[in-house]
């Protein structure tokens, strides 16, 4: 493998890592928003692949944390 096809290689690494942190992010969204409609926790599991205490995490992480808009008196 020669320098220039490593260098390629190393960015379309790079290139995943932020398409996996943005679909990360996406997905804790869509978690937050199934625990607000009141699905149930084991079914956000099994869709999820998540433990139920990662799930938990997320959702907590969500409420110390509100998206803007989302604050007490944002109207």
């Amino acid at each position: 493998m020669d320098k220039r096809s490593l260098a390629q290689m190393a960015q379309r690494f790079r290139d995943a890592e932020r398409r996996t942190e943005i679909l990360r992010q996406e997905l804790a969204v869509a978690i937050r928003q199934a625990d607000a409609d009141d699905v149930p926790q084991k079914d956000i599991c099994e869709a999820t692949g998540y433990t139920r205490q990662q799930v938990r995490r997320i959702v907590l992480a969500g409420a110390e944390n509100p998206a803007p808009g989302d604050a007490p008196g944002d109207a």
